[in-house]
C-alpha cells in the first residue's frame, strides 16, 4: 500500500471524482490510502519526522528531481521489493521546508511548473496507476 499524506483542504468534488477513477483500477501493492491534514499540522508533524526508516518517503516539491514515468515505476517496485512502505508527501500552498526535503528518500518534481496541491494529488494518483501498468506490462503506458 502507498500512503499519501497531503496538506491543505480535502479534495473538492471534481478532484475526488478523478482520483476515485484511478483508485478503482489500483491493485496491491499499488493501492492507496490518503491522509489529509491542515498544512500547519502537517508541518508540525513532519518537524518531528514520524518515519522510522522502513518507509520510502517521496516528497513532492518543485525543487526536486524530474523523472520519467518508467523511472518512477522502477522506484516504487524497488521500494516494494525492499519491503519498504511507500509514503508520498504532498504539501499545501506553501510546500515543505528544507529539513523535510533533506530527510526524504526522494524529492520529486513533476515539472518546472507549480501546481495547486489538489491537482498535485491527482497527478500523483495517475502516476501511481501508470507505474502499476508499467510494472505489469499493461497497455496504458506506451512510448
Amino acid at each position: 500500500m502507498i500512503r499519501i499524506i497531503a496538506g491543505g483542504k480535502k479534495n473538492t468534488e471534481w478532484v475526488q471524482e478523478a482520483v476515485s477513477e484511478y483508485e478503482k483500477r489500483l491493485r496491491k501493492p499499488f493501492d492507496l490510502k490518503f491522509e489529509f491534514m491542515e498544512e500547519d499540522k502537517l508541518n508540525k508533524r513532519l518537524a518531528d519526522w514520524p518515519f522510522s526508516g522502513r518507509e520510502f518517503v517521496i516528497c513532492c516539491d518543485e525543487r526536486g528531481k524530474n523523472i520519467s514515468s518508467d523511472e518512477y515505476s522502477f522506484m516504487l517496485e524497488r521500494a516494494f521489493l525492499d519491503s519498504r512502505d511507500v509514503v508520498i508527501l504532498i504539501g499545501g500552498a506553501y510546500g515543505f521546508d528544507d529539513a523535510v526535503r533533506a530527510k526524504s528518500d526522494f524529492v520529486w518534481s513533476f515539472s518546472k511548473l507549480v501546481f495547486p496541491h489538489m491537482i498535485a494529488r491527482l497527478i500523483v494518483v495517475e502516476q501511481v496507476y501508470r507505474a502499476q501498468e508499467i510494472a505489469r506490462g499493461g497497455k496504458y503506458h506506451h512510448e
